[in-house]
């Protein structure tokens, strides 16, 4: 009876010794390393423009409107301008340069050039025959030069073959694009000057 007593004690002190030592063994084991998250790169989100009030403009302002190029226009040192019409405001127009939108506005010069303003930023767009350029007025600087369409540069080719007469020189026959899609017109020749009399000298 005693021995089995014996036995018994024994048999649970080496079963609490056992559980004791899984016990240890188990805490003393490394954590295991959890990984890092994702970090997740936010996408910048397209810019979201205000909605603007909508304008009406003079029946001048819009002639000046119907004359202005639209599209994608390549510009010196690889910067492209963008011009897109306003459909909340016919005459208006957003011109993009870069992360920039200016909203333009027709404006009636005297001498008949294109010109496109944005008063607040002092943006001013101006378009020739033969090129366009783009200028902050408030800052002093040109901000896109040597811009020209498909149109534009067919102009601009022309003029460099057959440079213009200045304002003291006799037109010259030239053959020069007129009007959109590059259309020519041949110039009718100038007629040469007729030599002037001599005055005859009366004899007394």
């Amino acid at each position: 009876m005693i021995k089995q007593l014996f036995s018994g004690v024994l048999l649970t002190l080496a079963a609490t010794a056992y559980a004791t030592e899984v016990v240890r063994s188990e805490t003393a084991k490394p954590a295991a390393k959890t990984k890092p998250a994702a970090i997740k790169v936010a996408m910048h989100a397209p810019v979201q423009h205000q909605p603007l009030a909508s304008v009406v403009l003079s029946p001048e302002q819009l002639i000046i409107a119907d004359k202005v190029l639209i599209g994608k226009i390549n510009c010196e040192m690889a910067v492209v301008v963008t011009m897109s019409p306003d459909a909340q405001s016919p005459g208006r127009f957003f011109l993009e340069i870069g992360n920039k939108r200016h909203v333009m506005e027709p404006v009636v010069t005297s001498t008949g050039a294109v010109r496109l303003e944005e008063e607040s930023s002092g943006a001013v767009w101006l378009q020739l025959g033969n090129k366009s350029m783009l200028m902050n007025q408030k800052e002093g600087k040109r901000m896109a030069d040597e811009c020209m369409n498909p149109d534009q540069l067919l102009v601009a080719q022309a003029l460099e073959r057959n440079p213009q007469p200045g304002l003291l020189d006799a037109p010259k026959d030239a053959l020069v694009p007129i009007g959109a899609g590059g259309a020519v017109q041949e110039l009718v020749p100038n007629p040469e000057p007729k030599p002037k009399a001599k005055s005859k000298l009366k004899s007394k």
